[in-house]
């Protein structure tokens, strides 16, 4: 709140989430190298991306959990105010195609975006998904990437770039 003091319940909501995003703890965890302490059994490869990256974000959270409960409330907001909270302008960077559409979708009086999932390749290991964003009866190009959430967003600016040239 003291950061943004005029900030509506939109926006605080929007960069707490940013900031929770499984995507920027990963980011968080590996700057700290925390992989390096992890004990992990053999038939997990924590060398494919996907993997390392959730592991990451795990990791931050179970060691924000670990402070709280041997420390308390005091310990623990330090580790966030130096491990997460110093960084928080990275995470607000991040921009979030999918509620950018939604929102431009209702305040435009389109219908809104339906993402299907077209097609989804390879082994569990190493999906491949092929999403496309649907309004109304209008749809956009697919995109295909390595996670669901990704290819939605991918999908959804997608979508945002050709309805009126909107710059993302």
């Amino acid at each position: 709140m003291a950061e943004f003091p005029a900030g509506d319940e939109g926006l605080l909501t929007k960069k707490r989430a940013a900031i929770v995003q499984r995507s920027f703890l990963a980011l968080i965890g590996e700057s700290q190298s925390l992989l390096n302490y992890l004990r992990i059994d053999q038939g997990i490869n924590i060398t494919q991306n996907k993997v390392a990256m959730k592991q990451n974000a795990n990791l931050v959270e179970a060691l924000i959990g670990a402070v709280y409960l041997d420390g308390g409330l005091r310990p623990c907001s330090n580790l966030v105010r130096r491990l997460i909270w110093s960084h928080r302008d990275e995470a607000w960077k991040a921009t979030n195609y999918k509620g950018r559409l939604i929102e431009y979708c209702h305040s435009n009086s389109f219908d809104s975006p339906v993402f299907h999932t077209t097609n989804v390749s390879g082994p569990d290991h190493d999906k491949v998904y092929e999403i496309h964003v649907q309004i109304g009866d209008r749809i956009f190009p697919a995109a295909i990437e390595s996670n669901k959430k990704a290819a939605e967003q991918t999908a959804a600016s997608n979508a945002l770039t050709i309805m009126n040239g909107i710059d993302v």
